[in-house]
């Protein structure tokens, strides 16, 4: 009796080129690693923490308790009509999302860089799970929103229906930052100190504590060129029933999805010397 052979197929690893696309179809073979990477970035988030996952609701409690003080009561910052607590409330939960996201996926290469010589993957896994695994604290900060919309008897109205094109948005921009950063970090760990900076500057430079209607008219086009503004913006714009701002909309999906294409690019590139570099 013949002895079957069996063929076992031969898998040949390559680095990519210099200038190479993105292969979506390898981050689809590995996605039971991709997953796995998300669900151990969830389960480590507040592990060994006494009150585990309310601080998803705690700490963008303190922030919005603090900017309604010393912004809303004191330096009376206009807002267009709405209470300012409201005003700020839709604001501060997107923006702690990706505030938390930004920083996580600029250092994910350099924080998983044991992991990175030992096996082949696609390491454009590693800026992403963040990004990812930081939704479970948004969807649980969701519950503070939605008690403070209630409590200001905010009605749903037809806008709601857009509201998975800002989630959309919300998760491009620090997927971009990410892919962006962690590239860059591996050679320049200026990157980890310059994030915090980095990060103050961006929420001051969206309209988190003040109105996108404070910016003088001259000057909105190049304002709204910062993908953040679209997404803070937008989320007002949704959950308080307001004209949704396409023009501040439009340009910054407009520049997020350049950054985005380039910067998967550009971290494609940079694939080919990462375990080398860091």
């Amino acid at each position: 009796m013949a002895r079957e052979i069996l063929e076992i197929p031969i898998i040949r690893i390559e680095p990519p080129k210099r200038w190479e696309a993105l292969n979506l179809e390898e981050l689809k073979n590995y996605r039971d690693l991709f997953f796995f990477l998300v669900w151990r970035d969830i389960k480590a988030l507040y592990a060994q923490t006494v009150l585990g996952f309310a601080w998803a609701i705690i700490n963008p409690l303190v922030q919005l308790v603090i900017f309604t003080i010393i912004f809303g009561k004191v330096a009376k910052i206009e807002t267009d009509g709405i209470p300012y607590t409201l005003f700020t409330a839709v604001a501060i939960i997107p923006w702690t999302y990706m505030s938390g996201a930004m920083t996580s996926s600029a250092q994910s290469l350099v924080a998983g860089q044991n992991m990175l010589g030992k096996i082949y993957f696609p390491r454009l896994i590693f800026p992403i799970t963040p990004v990812l695994a930081k939704l479970v604290d948004f969807s649980i900060s969701l519950i503070l929103l939605i008690g403070i919309l209630i409590f200001y008897g905010v009605t749903p109205t037809l806008n709601l229906l857009l509201l998975p094109v800002f989630l959309l948005m919300m998760i491009a921009v620090p997927m971009t930052v990410g892919m962006w950063l962690s590239s860059l970090a591996i050679r320049f760990r200026d990157v980890r100190f310059a994030m915090g900076f980095a990060i103050s500057m961006l929420m001051y430079s969206a309209p988190i504590v003040y109105s996108a209607s404070a910016i003088p008219d001259e000057y909105r086009l190049i304002y709204a060129f910062n993908p953040i503004v679209g997404v803070i913006e937008g989320y007002r714009a949704v959950l308080l029933g307001s004209d949704i701002p396409w023009n501040y909309i439009v340009p910054g999906i407009c520049v997020n999805v350049l950054l985005l294409v380039s910067g998967a690019i550009y971290f494609r590139r940079m694939e080919r010397v990462i375990v080398d570099v860091i």
